[in-house]
């Protein structure tokens, strides 16, 4: 009988554990790891933003908030842990306003890549990037082709939602700017800020600056050149914040958060990746 006890309350323990057990890396205790492990399958998020202007009237901080709310929300439907605040990524075109962050490249790749061996040294073999700047999608996807330079013990995703017609359609219901010119600062990103922190926006300095394109560059469009985003855009500011909603800022939310609880639910029973991954270095070995 006292054996049985014991037993449930053991039980008892480990299922309120696993009930109350943070998901931020940064608030787990030691002893909390195990736990997490299990309970994660192994599962970690990796939410990168960024810091740079975001025009005279939302946070230099937006996609790094972006981010971390997005993977916050997503794994209290689907539980992973997720590494702490992460904002070393690719800014350059934005050195030339107050605020920016901007590191090396190389050191970029070397600081990311270091992190998720550091991340896969503490025990984790599927790590989740999501990404709340633009400017990070070219680097981000090239980082994950670097995962085939050598052989891991973990596999890297680079997770990125995809829209359905439904999505799209409700979208343009609450969009009211041009589509095409709301690239940066504008009605879009400023009602996610409006929606997860409406504290932090100040609609009413959206429009001390110029969210229009300048069409300053005179080659052809074809010609890609880094300082194409500085021609059009030296404000760093491209669209009409002032248009923002908290309800778009709703929308886009719920669907990132949707979108990332469906690819958790099956990125954490997968044993595909890093089977084939092992595959392809075994053939690249027997090559030698």
């Amino acid at each position: 009988m006292r054996l049985f006890l014991c037993l449930l309350l053991s039980t008892w323990t480990l299922l309120a554990t696993a009930q109350t057990l943070p998901a931020r890396w940064d608030e787990l205790t030691a002893s909390d790891w195990p736990l997490a492990l299990a309970k994660s399958s192994r599962t970690c998020i990796l939410p990168i933003g960024i810091l740079e202007k975001h025009g005279p009237h939302v946070p230099i901080g937006s996609d790094l908030i972006h981010a971390r709310e997005w993977a916050a929300r997503a794994v209290r439907q689907e539980y992973a842990v997720v590494f702490p605040d992460y904002f070393y990524g690719q800014i350059n075109e934005a050195r030339h306003q107050y605020g920016t962050f901007a590191l090396p490249s190389h050191l970029v790749l070397e600081l990311l890549d270091s992190t998720c061996s550091e991340i896969a040294r503490n025990g984790f073999d599927k790590i989740v990037i999501i990404n709340g700047h633009g400017g990070n999608v070219a680097l981000l996807q090239y980082f994950v082709q670097t995962q085939l330079e050598r052989r891991r013990n973990y596999a890297v995703y680079f997770f990125q939602p995809q829209q359905d017609s439904a999505y799209r359609a409700a979208y343009n219901k609450l969009h009211k700017s041009d589509n095409a010119g709301d690239l940066h600062a504008g009605e879009r990103e400023t009602s996610v800020l409006m929606y997860l922190r409406p504290d932090l926006v100040h609609v009413d300095r959206a429009t001390r600056e110029s969210g229009r394109k300048q069409d300053r560059l005179m080659v052809p469009p074809a010609a890609y050149t880094a300082i194409w985003w500085y021609a059009g855009f030296p404000n760093h500011y491209a669209g009409e914040g002032d248009k923002a909603t908290p309800e778009l800022g709703r929308l886009v939310v719920d669907f990132e958060v949707s979108n990332l609880v469906k690819a958790l639910k099956i990125i954490k029973t997968d044993t595909t990746t890093l089977r084939l991954q092992n595959e392809f270095f075994d053939r690249v070995d027997s090559l030698k």
